[in-house]
């Protein structure tokens, strides 16, 4: 058995500012909220240390446990790439086997030592997943038993194979994730051939409806942002807000949520305008523009989730390399949470935007990703979708002056609000 403690000899090999991590949702049938998978890039900055599959997985997972998985994925599972070389090593003593499961790919040659592996962490509570699964390799009838979940990407598996492939997994009683769902057609078509779970940006692409109208409450909470940013007193403000009930309600329970900060529990609808400020209740008016779909019954969490993470992260960036100008960071958060407006409200970001008095800059940001805020906001979908673009994280990075160690620290105190955020927000 090859050793590996993340203290030790190998601690170099594992620092924090060699890598990035991205997080993507794997949500259920209701596209609720079920695991994340963590994914990480080799980031060639210094002397490039991680130079394989195995120091590159330890460091992702050694420091996913130092930071706290709570901190990486909340409430949520964590799915983790493994290769062999991984799986040999004695990494998972200090995991929680209980919030992980090990991705194993269908490629992998399968050997006895392999599979005795498997059986022992098996044995010991952690589960697997298999991954790129093309019902194809030589050996998978020996992997089967020792797995519980098995993903397709449906980008690399046609829908013809899925057709063929979905059934004779869920005969073996597997639990199916469809993977790189990037259209609402190819959710439809999964969700149709019995798939349990799902990972994609098909939730955050804007499927744009002509003539679509705001609902009533959308459009409360959109007049209240406008009268907020105006010149309009307290009291007007409030009165505002206590004309919808259910408006006030909710703004009494978010700002009540541990991600606001306060000590004292805020128990009237003045006591809210007058503590948190016009700037604070801006904010908060945003995010209950994504939380209130949930609440009539509307599959808005996976959005409401990914905008608050993003304007968070903005914020944060923002704080860091213009700390001498706070409104930087509150113009940060609103570039991060509006940016996904149009998928919310399946309206171009243009005819959103002429109804949203905002200035120039945030609209140079939502429109073109250009300028400062448009440059933080292009970081933040690179990390998202790091996949397919981890490829412009450092030049992004190096425009803007931020470390991969920097990065990532702020990454995971914006997972971390918003998971408490959307934890109280429904």
């Amino acid at each position: 058995m090859i050793e590996l403690s993340p203290r030790g000899p190998e601690a170099d090999h594992l620092r924090v500012r060699e890598f990035y991590l991205g997080r993507q949702p794997i949500l259920d049938r209701n596209q609720s909220l079920f695991a994340y998978e963590l994914l990480f890039r080799n980031a060639p900055v210094g002397p490039a240390r991680i130079s394989n599959e195995l120091t590159a997985t330890a460091a992702v997972i050694a420091h996913a446990s130092q930071l706290g998985m709570e901190r990486t994925v909340g409430d949520a599972l964590g799915f983790v790439n493994v290769d062999a070389d991984v799986l040999m090593t004695d990494i998972f003593s200090f995991l929680p086997r209980e919030r992980l499961v090990l991705e194993v790919s269908e490629q992998t040659p399968v050997t006895p030592a392999l599979i005795s592996r498997m059986a022992e962490l098996h044995a010991q509570g952690f589960r697997f997943a298999l991954d790129d699964v093309q019902g194809t390799a030589p050996g998978l009838h020996r992997l089967l038993p020792l797995v519980d979940y098995v993903k397709l990407d449906v980008q690399k598996v046609d829908l013809s194979s899925l057709m063929k492939l979905a059934p004779r997994f869920r005969e073996s009683r597997k639990t199916l994730i469809a993977e790189k769902v990037e259209s609402r057609e190819e959710f439809k078509n999964c969700l149709d051939l019995g798939f349990d779970y799902f990972q994609g940006y098909y939730f955050a692409k804007p499927v744009i409806m002509s003539g679509k109208k705001l609902s009533p409450s959308q459009l409360a909470v959109m007049e209240l942002m406008t009268l907020v940013t105006s010149e309009a007193d307290n009291m007007e403000v409030e009165r505002a807000i206590k004309r919808d009930v259910s408006l006030a309600l909710n703004l009494l329970r978010l700002v009540n949520t541990p991600a606001v900060g306060l000590r004292h529990r805020v128990d009237s609808l003045s006591q809210a305008v007058m503590i948190l400020g016009r700037r604070q209740l801006q904010r908060w008016l945003q995010i209950m523009l994504y939380a209130e779909p949930s609440k009539r019954g509307h599959s808005m969490t996976p959005l409401l989730m990914l905008a608050t993470t993003r304007g968070r992260l903005l914020e944060l960036l923002a704080g860091k390399l213009r700390p001498a100008h706070r409104q930087s960071s509150e113009i940060a958060f609103t570039v991060g949470i509006m940016s996904l407006m149009d998928t919310l409200f399946g309206l171009p970001m243009a005819d959103i935007l002429a109804q949203i008095p905002v200035s120039a800059e945030v609209t140079r940001a939502l429109l073109e990703r250009e300028g400062f805020f448009g440059d933080l906001l292009k970081l933040a979908e690179c990390i998202e979708r790091i996949e397919d673009l981890d490829h412009l994280i450092l030049p992004t990075l190096r425009e803007l002056a931020v470390s991969t160690d920097d990065l990532l620290e702020l990454e995971m105190a914006a997972f971390e609000w918003s998971d408490n955020v959307v934890r109280y927000a429904l």
